[in-house]
């Protein structure tokens, strides 16, 4: 989608050595982890072109969040595209995480009280890995929309779409649009966003991972 002459593009393909995310301010990268851990160690991790956390199998409850130190550098009003190639770690997601990917408004250790978001959703259960669509503008909120797609070990590609405007943000994956028959409408909020990838699980010892291949935002240039 254009050039830098028209467009800001932020990409990470997570290269180099292997090294744990820093879980406070780094000028080293843009990234950091907020871990909530009390006795388990959960596992972040950036090199040979892949991001991954995993949670503890300690029985606990985890939560933990690759963001940006809710540096909101996306002005929604500017961002064209989102997009991301990801796997969870096992062929299942256990009952008990929920896994978000996708932009935010400032972190919460609730999910859904991230005041604005448009975000990719996985909440674990015995029978599948469905993934789900949300958006929320602090005014109208689309919780659980399916895709009616499911997310395995196997890398796929998604995409947040708003080039058509905030008012009617567009999802796919691999390629395909996703939950057509819902208007994702963020007209309310007009600041900014940051990427963000949050896995988190009750008291249990799930030890459930997330992988992302890639992160790329793509904005309008000002």
């Amino acid at each position: 989608m254009g050039d830098m002459r028209d467009f800001q593009i932020f990409y990470d393909d997570f290269n180099g050595a292997v090294a744990t995310f820093p879980t406070s301010a780094d000028p080293a990268t843009a990234w950091l982890v907020d871990d909530t851990s009390a006795a388990g160690a959960p596992t972040y991790s950036k090199g040979t072109s892949e991001a991954t956390l995993t949670l503890a199998s300690t029985s606990e409850v985890e939560n933990v969040c690759l963001h940006f130190n809710d540096a909101l550098d996306f002005d929604i009003d500017l961002i064209q595209r989102l997009e991301m190639r990801v796997k969870i770690g096992a062929a299942t997601f256990t009952s008990g995480s929920i896994l978000c990917f996708g932009l935010g408004s400032a972190r919460n250790d609730t999910a859904n009280d991230v005041a604005a978001n448009a975000w990719f959703r996985m909440e674990g259960a015995s029978s599948t890995t469905l993934v789900y669509l949300e958006t929320d503008d602090g005014v109208r909120d689309n919780d659980d929309v399916s895709s009616g797609v499911t997310l395995g070990a196997t890398y796929k590609e998604f995409v947040i779409d708003f080039t058509g405007g905030k008012s009617d943000v567009k999802f796919y994956i691999d390629g395909q649009r996703v939950g057509a028959t819902t208007t994702f409408d963020m007209s309310g909020y007009s600041s900014g966003l940051q990427p963000l990838v949050q896995l988190q699980k009750a008291a249990n010892t799930n030890v459930d991972s997330v992988v992302v291949d890639y992160f790329k935002v793509t904005c309008k240039r000002v």
